[in-house]
């Protein structure tokens, strides 16, 4: 019992770690945005981190020979949708509208994962769990609205912008049932590997369609900064914080792992504070501190752990 517990701690806490890594993006994007467009940083990062991971792929060839047509659609998925259109869709809707509607529907992600999560993987949740979900959004919205209300009036969040919003939070909620389930057929590395490779080709599409121009600049020493910032921005909140989300994935129920994620918006939260010098108001420390306890409570419940058995008929496999 002691053991499992343990395990169910250790899981849940590399959800934890990894997504916050997630936080830190901003600490190289400041600089890059300067020069290259997100699609060309994004694609960039891609590239460097395919380099990286294909070779991780020939070693676990053997996974992917019994892939069916369930399987591949799952891996774009988190790969296309997940990773780029959820971002274009969620960018896009911030130019339609009111910018606090969208951000507020934003916050509707972990609902889509959870729903998705008892319909496609039947994930029983553990004890107190509505109410936990509840407590989480709450701490979520004062780090993001403080206690005002974001919007005036009910005809500002039924527009195109929240529409694009709810869209990306259901990719990005979505994504997180997908790789749960693609775990079940082959290794955490094998998935994240897959998820930055098949991307490439999406990406690729999304700049030819953008023909922004390439604004790289001359200098040796601007070019060395950039090529830092794009690998520590590859490697930090790209490839490390993956491989510790998907191996926590293994054996965390994806219900519960969407609520991992919130330590996300927590980290960026620290980010403006310590680097960027912008002040914590008592509603943000407020939805830290409830978001917090939310991850603590929860860690320490034995049903949040799902080990995954790779001798048994794997979900997917079951349709082709």
């Amino acid at each position: 019992m002691e053991q499992t517990g343990l395990k169910s701690k250790n899981t849940f806490w590399l959800i934890v770690i990894g997504a916050a890594f997630w936080g830190v993006n901003p600490l190289f994007r400041v600089m890059l945005l300067d020069t290259l467009t997100s699609a060309q940083i994004v694609f960039i990062e891609h590239v460097l981190l395919a380099f990286i991971t294909i070779p991780i792929l020939w070693i676990n060839r053997h996974e992917l020979k019994g892939l069916k047509k369930s399987h591949i659609g799952a891996l774009l998925f988190i790969s296309w949708g997940g990773s780029a259109l959820a971002t274009l869709l969620f960018t896009a809707g911030l130019t339609y509208g009111n910018i606090n509607a969208v951000l507020l529907l934003q916050k509707m992600q972990p609902l889509f994962a959870i729903i998705l999560a008892r319909i496609l993987l039947k994930e029983m949740f553990p004890r107190h769990f509505s109410i936990l979900v509840v407590v989480a959004l709450i701490g979520t919205y004062f780090l993001t609205f403080g206690f005002s209300l974001p919007i005036g009036h009910l005809d500002e969040v039924i527009q195109m912008g929240s529409i694009l919003s709810l869209a990306a939070a259901a990719l990005w909620g979505g994504s997180t049932v997908m790789g749960r389930l693609l775990l079940k057929q082959m290794k955490f590395e094998t998935v994240t590997s897959l998820r930055f490779v098949l991307a490439i080709p999406f990406i690729t599409l999304i700049m030819l369609v953008q023909n922004a121009a390439w604004t790289l600049p001359n200098d040796s020493t601007a070019m060395t900064l950039i090529g830092v910032n794009l690998l520590l921005s590859a490697l930090l909140p790209g490839l490390f914080s993956m491989l510790l989300y998907y191996k926590g994935l293994t054996n965390t129920k994806a219900s519960v792992a969407t609520l991992a994620e919130l330590s996300f918006p927590m980290t960026g939260m620290l980010v403006n504070w310590l680097v960027f010098q912008e002040s914590v108001t008592t509603a943000q420390f407020t939805g830290f501190v409830l978001i917090w306890v939310v991850l603590f409570t929860i860690s320490k419940q034995r049903e949040i752990i799902a080990p995954i058995s790779k001798e048994q008929a794997p979900i997917l496999s079951k349709t082709s």
